[in-house]
């Protein structure tokens, strides 16, 4: 089982790499166990409580956690704020969310932030329909504004990691941009692969 297969230039993690056990703590006080020892994990890193452009996205999973979860994946999500701050904004969320804000997990896991998070042209559309979006939930009052100076600043970049129950990073991506992640259709396609008896591993990160 290979267990070192790391870009050493930008310190990311390629599928074949072997994670360390984790045990996270949520916003919501439950025990989280990473690798999950029954089930593939989708551990996902977003940006910060509130983020218009993660909330647009959590949304799609939201709605089709049921299929996630049938498809035997565990969701968890990460964000570099702290809980206190994330708990006004994740409460109705149907999985378990991670609070980092000292970013150990995404510096262990290569998870990096930068300019092009906002300024790619890839990135302009889908931030324009997530402000959209985000402001009209808030003034329903069914969505809290984020804080005008979020904790770890905004030019995070989101990544997705399926993770076998082994440890094993079975499938990763590093978002090009802040809203450059995997579709639910795409982790669905991910999980159906893993659970072939004879079929090929997941390689890919688009």
């Amino acid at each position: 089982m290979k267990t070192t297969r790391r870009n050493t230039r930008t310190g990311t993690l390629r599928p074949g790499v072997v994670v360390g056990a984790h045990d996270l703590t949520a916003v919501s006080g439950a025990q989280i166990a990473v690798p999950d020892g029954d089930r593939l994990t989708h551990l996902q890193f977003r940006r910060f409580a509130g983020c218009p452009i993660c909330n647009l996205h959590l949304q799609s999973v939201v709605r089709r956690h049921a299929e996630i979860a049938q498809a035997g994946i565990c969701e968890i999500v990460v964000f570099h704020s702290p809980a206190e701050e994330l708990r006004k904004h994740v409460t109705d969320l149907p999985f378990a969310v991670i609070a980092d804000p000292a970013k150990r997990l995404y510096a262990e896991f290569g998870v990096e932030s930068s300019p092009r998070a906002l300024l790619s042209l890839r990135a302009w559309a889908p931030t324009a329909r997530a402000i959209l979006r985000s402001t009209w939930t808030i003034l329903r009052g069914r969505e809290r504004p984020p804080s005008r100076r979020p904790h770890g600043g905004r030019l995070g970049l989101p990544a997705d990691f399926l993770i076998a129950p082994d440890g094993r990073i079975l499938a990763a991506k590093y978002g090009e941009h802040a809203y450059d992640q995997w579709s639910v259709d795409r982790l669905l396609e991910l999980g159906t692969q893993t659970s072939l008896p004879s079929g090929p591993r997941p390689e890919g990160a688009s």
